[in-house]
């Protein structure tokens, strides 16, 4: 009989090992045939049984011309058939090809073989096939367990919320381990709370996190179960149940009659399992870092095989990198949650109602965790409003830090009445500075920070000149809508973002109608897939999204800005943003002419008290004769200090707004200085009684010289006794 590679099995005459002949060569064959420790068995052309050695399975049952579907009891004989005859056939080798089957005698124990063809051909040409079968059941098991804890290593940590960690458990246990897994978790970890170490109190009811079972088919693998997810549930005790909490082990209940006594404790879980036909079961602890933070429990009730010792083991294995999934999903919970709260805390609160425009807004954290956008509105002196909108780079608490010292400088410089241009330089300055502070910070093999620390948007609405001046710092330019609805041209050049360095950044000065919209925004905004499609029917892209952004806003009248911002979220966000999203609207409104007085003065000392005069009658004019003690004191000083420090023209400019303004203007680019004068001295407190007087004061340049500006509350009324007739001011509140 030739070997199954061909040859003759004599091998080399010189190598004979003191064989003798052909015949020693047979007998050591024969004799690797019957001394083989697995089943071997020779096949003919018809698939019937010809020889077996002793290692065969249930030898006494064999007899020649049995067929080959019945050598293995157990397994499936049309699938033994069909390899039979592939090989035989084909004349390829088939090496261990797992089939599965039941014990004979004992239908709840699954088994595994290994089944291996191989053909081979005699000296007179016949065809015979070599079949080995081995029982690989534990082998096989063991890689089973294997290859689901891969499993539970690839999936598990994918979600970043405790209810999708806890079905990727789920899903990784059914069907493979148990034909049902529920997981249900303590409430601390699921609300991103802090949670304690040690046992947990078994009494404690934990939340239905996830719940998966295999189901007739036809029926999904993750429907509803008893108790829906969500819903809150105690254990009874003792039992498993209450027990795995307690100590933290795992629980092993192979046969579940019904008859149990903890089933006592708890009845109405007892009557469930029982109805589910359930006979074995597993209590597995969710513990992460010494804390317990839920259960997750096996049952079988469709295959008969009882869970096994391997099987508490696989379990417990389980549920480890489990809760080590669900641990991470509720740090990052936490963080998530603090960073949120820290973000919104340093965000504005609602600003008070402004006589230059009317704002709403809307800030929308991103799935991914809360980044550094931000917004800003900003009430300047002459009844203007700086508008402010950013993104700082990065997200987590870090970029919530860094957007609140970002916002604060930005607010610090605003006040300061600086053009948004020149603002802007500042703010570079300032995000260089914090940039080199981050850079202590940087990970392991992190050798630079990303270009930029943020990007910046700042606009300034003047309602007396109807006039907006914006600058950029690589943030994308607003959104115009006329009062018509028409969209209107805004371009804003935007330069490198904040913390370049040595940036020139360029403004864009418009004239707006009363009833324009601006529409500020993050780039979050525009990630979304728009639920609107341009008129060709194609979906939007970057500009597409911006001209959503028009049609919606495309709305003339009063329609109210909150409603706006909800149908541009509808429209643009249609499902919840990766990143953050700020949406920031504002409608301008025109202050009237009347409510604005202007006069030119001569640069003469004497002047001064018509200027009060001046003053005096407008007041009048305005119903506003309570204030007049106080801004007679208020324009004499601002405009002695003019006549003596600055440089002509001088202009008298009074303001009624929601306050009473008023500005006097020169051509000096000198500022003025408020300092405490000594008992001694006969001047030098000037700007200390308008700093006592007035709400607000401070010094506003521009192109042609600077303006000093006091800020009255209307709802004060003045007190004291005026100047008298040839009483002139101080006028020292020059340096």
């Amino acid at each position: 009989m030739s070997t199954p590679n061909g040859g003759t099995g004599q091998g080399d005459p010189d190598r004979r090992d003191g064989m003798d002949g052909p015949h020693d060569a047979e007998a050591l064959l024969d004799a690797l045939f019957t001394q083989a420790p697995i089943g071997l068995y020779l096949l003919d052309q018809d698939l019937r049984l010809v020889r077996h050695n002793p290692a065969a399975e249930r030898p006494d049952t064999l007899s020649v011309g049995l067929h080959v579907g019945d050598l293995a009891p157990g397994f499936d004989d049309t699938e033994l058939e069909t390899l039979a005859r592939q090989a035989l056939q084909d004349g390829d080798w088939i090496r261990e090809h797992l089939v599965r089957g039941r014990t004979p005698g004992q239908p709840g124990r699954d088994i595994v073989g290994a089944v291996s063809f191989f053909p081979i051909r005699s000296r007179t040409g016949h065809r015979y096939l070599v079949a080995a079968i081995q029982d690989v059941t534990e082998r096989q098991a063991t890689l089973d367990r294997l290859d689901i804890l891969h499993t539970a290593h690839r999936q598990l940590g994918a979600s970043l919320d405790a209810i999708g960690s806890a079905e990727e458990l789920a899903d990784v246990a059914v069907p493979r381990l148990a034909d049902i897994a529920t997981v249900d978790l303590l409430d601390e970890p699921l609300r991103g709370l802090p949670t304690h170490t040690g046992p947990a109190d078994p009494t404690a009811p934990l939340r239905r996190a996830a719940y998966r079972a295999v189901h007739d088919p036809g029926r999904p693998a993750g429907g509803p179960g008893p108790i829906p997810r969500g819903e809150l549930s105690t254990f009874g005790a003792p039992t498993p149940y209450s027990q795995a909490m307690e100590d933290g082990r795992a629980r092993l209940v192979r046969g579940l009659s019904g008859e149990e006594d903890w089933l006592a404790a708890d009845p109405a879980r007892g009557r469930r399992l029982t109805g589910l036909g359930v006979h074995s079961m597993i209590v597995a602890p969710l513990m992460a870092h010494d804390t317990v933070l839920g259960l997750l429990a096996l049952y079988r009730n469709r295959r008969p095989d009882p869970f096994e010792q391997a099987d508490l083991d696989l379990a417990v294995e389980l549920a480890s990198r489990g809760a080590l999934s669900i641990d991470k999903a509720r740090s990052y919970a936490r963080e998530r949650t603090i960073a949120t709260t820290l973000q919104r805390q340093l965000l504005p609160r609602e600003p008070a109602e402004l006589s230059a425009v009317e704002t709403a807004q809307v800030y929308l954290p991103g799935a991914v965790g809360p980044g550094g956008d931000w917004y800003d509105i900003i009430p300047l002196s002459a009844a203007r409003v700086g508008l402010a909108i950013g993104r700082i780079t990065g997200t987590g608490i870090e970029a919530a830090a860094l957007m609140g010292q970002l916002r604060t400088a930005l607010r610090t410089l605003a006040v300061q009445d600086l053009a948004p241009d020149e603002l802007l330089v500042r703010l570079d300055e300032a995000a260089r500075v914090l940039t080199e502070e981050q850079r202590d910070s940087l990970p392991p093999g992190a050798d630079r920070l990303p270009d930029g620390l943020a990007s910046c948007l700042y606009l300034v609405y003047d309602p007396i000149a109807r006039t907006c001046t914006a600058a950029s710092a690589g943030h994308p330019a607003p959104v115009l809508v006329g009062p018509d609805g028409e969209p209107l041209p805004f371009d804003v050049e935007p330069a490198r973002p904040l913390g370049w360095g040595d940036c020139c950044y360029e403004t864009t000065t418009t004239e707006l109608d009363e009833g324009c919209v601006l529409a500020l925004y993050t780039e979050g905004l525009m990630s979304g897939r728009a639920r609107h499609t341009d008129e060709d029917g194609a979906p939007d892209g970057p500009g597409g999204r911006r001209a959503v952004l028009e049609r919606v806003l495309a709305r003339p009248g009063e329609e109210q800005l909150s409603d706006l911002c909800d149908r541009v979220v509808y429209a643009l966000l249609p499902e919840r943003q990766r990143e953050d999203a700020v949406l920031l609207l504002a409608r301008t409104r025109a202050l009237p002419d009347e409510r604005v007085a202007v006069w030119t003065l001569p640069d003469d000392p004497a002047v001064v008290r018509t200027a009060r005069r001046l003053a005096e009658h407008q007041l009048a004019a305005w119903e506003l004769g309570e204030m007049e003690f106080a801004t007679d004191l208020i324009v004499s000083e601002l405009v002695t200090n003019a006549i003596r420090y600055g440089e002509p023209p001088i202009r008298l400019r009074l303001i009624h707004d929601r306050d009473l303004i008023c500005e006097v203007s020169d051509s000096s680019a000198s500022t003025p200085h408020l300092r405490r004068a000594k008992s001694t001295d006969e001047g030098g407190r000037g700007l200390f009684i308008i700093g006592h007087l007035a709400q607000r004061w401070g010094t506003r340049f521009g192109r042609g010289g600077k303006t000093v500006w006091a800020q009255q509350e209307l709802s004060l009324s003045s007190t004291g006794v005026p100047y008298e007739e040839g009483e002139e001011p101080d006028g020292s509140g020059e340096a």
